[in-house]
């Protein structure tokens, strides 16, 4: 099995369609000990949906934005288990002034608490559990492709993601002499809890399906599992030498400039063209 004795610690999970609720799936049956985190009113929602899980994990608490939480998680992992192998952060928020066509708009204090607990969550929680890590191991962050382009609607998530893409590769330098890799994992979208937080995610999701040339599908259950897989591989040995990089699995469709053209447009471009020379 690819995780066979490895212990981690995945953030993030709400509901059994969270990204993060598929990688701890996937990562049980490749062997793997699994922690969860969560906090707050969420928490009753984290621990129903861990019951859907074998064996069932426990559920530790953790609010990112209370310092004091990272040193209590730091003790409680090293308590149970003394060590640990790799970490999911898989955790994202932004208030709703931050998001749907309001990026001019926006106040300094939201943005502040997006960029908080969406990407400074991600050095804190490394910050806390490298010590825990001291054969090595690999830290995996959840992205979308934020890091080079604009998005319609979603605004500073879009910066916060794009900054998180760059913690990334800083905590890689730093961590590297550990042996400890960082990377991020680029989903296309999926139909999730925070996928309803996203204004306009169903024209999204439409046009991803267009232009990706592995078609991709939000609802399927074959896109979520290869989200799970390729997390477990890149938490597994397998990518040993892999680190501070955005691996993408969203149907190919970042490689892709523009949706599919229609031979027939293009049929009828060359006939109208003919008629306007001639």
């Amino acid at each position: 099995m690819l995780l066979k004795g490895k212990k981690l610690l995945i953030t993030g999970v709400l509901t059994p369609q969270s990204i993060a609720f598929g990688i701890a799936k996937q990562a049980q049956l490749e062997g793997a000990e699994v922690l969860l985190t969560s906090f707050g009113r969420p928490m009753s929602l984290t621990q129903r949906s861990a019951r859907k899980l074998s064996p069932v994990p426990d559920v530790l608490e953790l609010d990112v934005s209370n310092a004091a939480h990272f040193t209590a998680l730091h003790d409680e992992v090293k308590k149970r288990w003394g060590r640990l192998d790799g970490i999911v952060h898989a955790i994202g928020y932004a208030p709703e002034d931050a998001l749907g066509g309001k990026f001019m708009t926006t106040p300094w204090e939201s943005v502040a608490q997006a960029f908080q607990i969406s990407t400074f969550s991600l050095k804190a929680l490394s910050a806390a559990l490298a010590p825990l890590m001291d054969q090595g191991g690999s830290i995996i962050t959840l992205d979308f492709d934020n890091a080079t382009q604009a998005w319609p609607l979603y605004d500073w998530m879009g910066v916060c993601k794009a900054a998180l893409v760059s913690c990334v590769r800083y905590l890689a330098r730093d961590l590297g002499a550990k042996k400890i890799r960082v990377n991020a994992l680029a989903a296309g979208p999926l139909a999730t809890i925070a996928a309803k937080g996203i204004p306009g995610f169903k024209h999204l999701e439409n046009k991803w399906s267009r232009q990706s040339p592995l078609a991709w599908d939000a609802r399927a259950e074959q896109c979520h599992l290869a989200v799970a897989k390729t997390s477990c591989a890149l938490l597994s040995d397998y990518f040993a030498f892999t680190t501070g990089e955005t691996v993408h699995v969203d149907g190919g469709y970042h490689a892709i400039g523009a949706e599919p053209v229609d031979p027939a447009f293009v049929e009828s471009e060359k006939k109208a063209t003919a008629v306007t020379s001639s």
